[in-house]
């Protein structure tokens, strides 16, 4: 019989991990390329992308070491999602900085979704136990 795991759209949180690594990456490189921003900060996303995408891989390549990988990834979430939260730093004067202001929405909305569906996958775990 399969292990019970909670899934979001049909994945395991490890592939929505890497999945969602894989979209900051490619979103922080598009915005700094199409912005043509000369600001390291652009990159923010992919940055942040990076070690979700490798903890997600290795959550999945080393099973034992899952809890941590996962907890450390989760961390990461509520890092993005806070970040996120700078769009309204630039209240009344929203989108001045188009090309900052989406990157911000999109760090604010997508570390919410990813933070929360992590978070199930927790309790989830936790009832099944």
């Amino acid at each position: 019989m399969d292990k019970l795991e909670f899934k979001f759209l049909g994945l395991t949180v490890e592939k929505l991990s890497i999945l969602y690594g894989i979209f900051l990456i490619i979103f922080g490189i598009s915005i700094s390329l199409l912005s043509n921003s000369n600001s390291i900060t652009s990159y923010i996303p992919a940055f942040l992308g990076l070690p979700i995408y490798f903890l997600g891989y290795l959550s999945m390549r080393y099973p034992e070491k899952k809890k941590l990988f996962m907890h450390i990834i989760v961390f990461l979430g509520l890092v993005i999602f806070l970040g996120g939260l700078d769009f309204f730093r630039s209240y009344p004067y929203f989108f001045d900085n188009f090309w900052a202001d989406i990157s911000k929405i999109t760090l604010l909305i997508s570390g919410l979704l990813f933070s929360v569906i992590n978070i199930k996958s927790f309790i989830f775990i936790r009832k099944n136990r």
